[in-house]
């Protein structure tokens, strides 16, 4: 029978450490060859032989493209969890090349030398059983989660999961006896058919007890691939089973391919010229003659998703009709890697369908599949999505994190095209060398497509205004699926939308940005004791709208401890003149006492620099934003109640003003151009926080949607003023009819009811040691920390 499963060619190779190179470089060769898989033996019970995982990690450094697999791996002499890790790692560091090979062992006198528990041979396939188990398990899991088996050979008592590898790592089993075969078809996802021409012709008896055990188990006897190792030589004439020239070697293999199913044929020799023949000679012609007959009998070519992937899926997403040029973008809940884009920077999600799109095209396909479902869609751009909006419970996520390039189109206007999948961080880095700089929120691990149809109150924006202010154009893929071109004399509409709004009426693919001109800044971090709340609070809002325009500072309150509040601030100076820097510091410095200080002098990129992994926030904040003119004393005492109350674990106020407001208001549909500070509060419990939040909105002139989840309908004109509104509705009525883009805040193309989202980030405020004091400019270091003294 032939299982259909797309050909792959590999290698399997001998590695003796007499020569300690000879296999890596034969593992090279096969790569050049354009092998698919290279292989080796595992025999850590004989000395003559490298450990065969040092060998594979060495071999995936040494090699970018062919995937390695062990051929097989003894199972009883590596604790389960042990190699699922390491098998993990090494799938993560070579970007999804590993695949594995398992076996019960074999030479037990020798296992048993060394300390191994000698088993039976019904024991050995029990055990291995087992290990499968464990190894699922720790790739299904994750740092929060603990995994238990009260096993017969094996057990956890509480093991954390993880890491995800790169990819679904299939589990293929080496054996041949009925109870091995019958664990195959239960549970593996290939057999690795024993060597010599006699196991070859007991491969349809062999898939036959697969394909029963399989169909016993509830599981499609496609989901098991066939492997076979084969070994021969090259002759003029024909002298046995792969001994001849190479017309004879595919015709002796193609009925392996068609009639038995073997979907990948690997090469036993350890000659290199044997290597480059079968490549040059045997493959192509192999390829041919198996696609000839696969068309003429009509057979489908393709791999099915093991069982254990789709036992996984959720209930309203058409799993069989993803179309096909997305099929390697699509990520179910069964994946391997799901547990790493599942979830945003804060929130946890469970979607049922996670596209990880790579251009323009793909996502309009996304789209269009995404709108025949009945199930909720997000869009991701770099993950963090405080609102809540980048993911959800159950439906499809468009994730266009793999869209990240990053270019200069202009570099004498400092035009910049950034697609939405970079994140800030990675923007800063690549403008720095330039001496430009966007001003981007405050953290790098913020994706810009979130941020880039927001607002961006960044670090910089009291000396250069809001990111979309920079913006002067942007492609994006409509509801209906067009790709179109906005700006300032194309689609002028869209263009104005796209500035403050642009989720909800359309899908930005790519950024033009016009850069400043940044050098190195002045970067503070001050900790006061600010626990007379509402004084400190006045008195930073003053000195902020009275510093001048190249100081933006960000100020952060935690709980109440120990009857003590502290109040952290991040200040940047757009300059690099140290007695510049600490000018504008010092009215900061003596608002209350210093508890604690740095000052240094960094590029921008060293403000926003991201941290490294993936985003896997659990539970669902509440966040609350507002938007207000200034810092008045009745607004203070109200944000002194919220903080003394709890209700926020984290409250921060970030500066506006300065070139933001030199904005028109209806230029953009961010149209808060008055507002000189930015507010949110993040919470567990929304009643609890609404409680003392609502008390302060008779102070706000609205809010700011990357940081609101509160869904009720008012919000949406807290968001967009009326005018503003009006004009929103015409656009969305236009492009959007139907409502597509409704999961951050709802604009109905008639009238509106909101929700909330886009990204942001989250700053840890860290008690000082206690200090007083005044800034002295000696003390401000390039490139390096800085005290400020007492």
């Amino acid at each position: 029978m032939d299982y259909g499963h797309p050909l792959l060619l590999g290698t399997f190779l001998t590695p003796t450490n007499d020569r300690p190179q000879a296999p890596v470089e034969l593992a090279r060769l096969s790569e050049d060859l354009d092998y698919d898989l290279v292989t080796f033996q595992d025999h850590p019970d004989q000395p003559r032989f490298h450990d065969a995982w040092t060998l594979l990690s060495w071999v995936a450094a040494r090699t970018t493209r062919i995937h390695l697999a062990p051929n097989v791996l003894n199972v009883p002499m590596r604790p389960p969890a042990v190699l699922a890790r390491a098998a993990a790692s090494l799938d993560l560091m070579s970007r999804g090349r590993v695949e594995l090979a398992l076996g019960a062992g074999f030479f037990w006198d020798a296992m048993a030398g060394m300390g191994v528990p000698r088993l039976t041979a019904g024991e050995s396939v029990d055990a291995l059983r087992e290990a499968i188990d464990v190894m699922r398990g720790i790739w299904a899991g994750d740092a929060g989660s603990r995994l238990r088996l009260d096993g017969e050979h094996h057990r956890l008592a509480g093991a954390a999961g993880g890491p995800a590898p790169a990819h679904n790592i299939p589990v293929w089993v080496g054996g041949g006896r009925p109870r091995m075969l019958r664990l195959i078809g239960e549970t593996a996802d290939g057999w690795v058919v024993p060597g010599g021409t006699a196991s070859l012709r007991e491969l349809a008896a062999g898939n036959d007890r697969i394909d029963a055990a399989a169909a016993a188990a509830g599981r499609d006897p496609r989901e098991i691939r066939r492997i076979a190792n084969v070994s021969g030589r090259f002759a003029d004439t024909r002298d046995g089973f792969l001994v001849g020239p190479a017309g004879q070697w595919v015709d002796e293999l193609l009925p392996l391919v068609v009639r038995d199913g073997v979907g990948t044929l690997v090469l036993a020799t350890d000659d290199a010229e044997v290597l480059r023949r079968f490549a040059a000679e045997v493959a192509p012609a192999l390829r041919a003659a198996v696609d000839a007959e696969r068309s003429t009998a009509g057979t489908a070519v393709g791999s099915v998703p093991s069982i254990h992937v789709r036992v996984r899926r959720r209930d309203g997403v058409d799993y069989a009709g993803i179309p096909a040029g997305l099929r390697e973008a699509a990520v179910e809940p069964g994946d391997a890697v799901y547990p790493t884009v599942r979830s945003g920077y804060l929130r946890g999600g469970s979607p049922g369908l996670v596209l990880r799109v790579h251009d323009a095209a793909e996502v309009a396909d996304a789209l269009a599949f995404a709108r025949r479902q009945p199930v909720p869609l997000s869009v991701r751009s770099g993950g963090h999505g405080i609102s809540g909006r980048s993911t959800n419970d159950g439906g499809i996520i468009i994730d266009l994190s793999r869209m990240n390039r990053i270019e200069v189109l202009d570099a004498t206007s400092r035009t910049v095209r950034i697609e939405p999948g970079a994140r800030w961080g990675d923007v800063a880095e690549s403008l720095h060398p330039l001496g430009w700089a966007l001003s981007s929120g405050d953290h790098g691990g913020v994706g810009v497509g979130g941020l880039g149809v927001a607002g961006g109150i960044g670090f910089l924006g009291r000396r250069h205004g809001l990111t979309i202010d920079h913006l002067r154009a942007a492609e994006l893929v409509l509801a209906d699926g067009t790709a179109v071109r906005v700006s300032e004399t194309e689609n002028p509409d869209l263009f104005w939308a796209v500035r403050g709004a642009g989720f909800s009426v359309g899908i930005v693919t790519a950024f033009e940005f016009q850069a400043d001109e940044v050098g190195d800044v002045g970067f503070a971090q001050l900790v006061h004791d600010a626990t007379d709340t509402a004084d400190f609070l006045q008195r930073w809002g003053a000195a902020v709208e009275a510093a001048p325009r190249d100081l933006t500072s960000f100020l952060i309150i935690g709980r109440p401890r120990e009857g003590r509040v502290l109040a952290q601030t991040m200040t940047v100076v757009d300059s690099d003149d140290a007695e510049t820097i600490l000018a504008r510091l010092q009215p900061l410095a003596n608002l209350a006492p210093l508890l604690g200080q740095q000052v240094r002098i960094t590029p921008y990129a060293g403000v926003v620099t991201a941290p490294e992994g993936a985003h896997e926030g659990q539970g669902e904040p509440v966040s609350r934003s507002g938007l207000l003119e200034h810092l008045t004393p009745g607004f203070a005492q109200d944000a002194a109640r919220l903080v003394a109350s709890g209700a926020a674990y984290w409250f921060q106020v970030r500066a506006m003003g300065g070139a933001t407001g030199d904005v028109d208001p209806d230029a953009t549909a961010f149209a808060h151009r008055s507002a000189n500070f930015q507010v949110v509060a993040m919470g567990a419990s929304p009643a609890r926080l609404d409680a003392a939040w609502d008390a302060m909105r008779r102070h706000f002139t609205g809010l700011y949607v990357s940081f609101e989840t509160d869904t009720r309908p008012e919000r949406l004109l807290d968001a967009y003023p009326p005018r503003t509104l009006a004009r929103l509705r015409d656009v969305k009525r236009r492009y959007d009819p139907e409502n597509v883009f409704r999961d951050n805040v709802v604009v109905e193309p008639s009238a509106g009811t909101p929700s909330a989202g886009t990204p942001s980030a989250g700053v840890e405020l860290r008690a000082a040691v206690p200090r007083t004091g005044a800034v002295t400019r000696a003390v401000v270091e390039r490139g390096a920390s800085a005290t400020m003294p007492e």
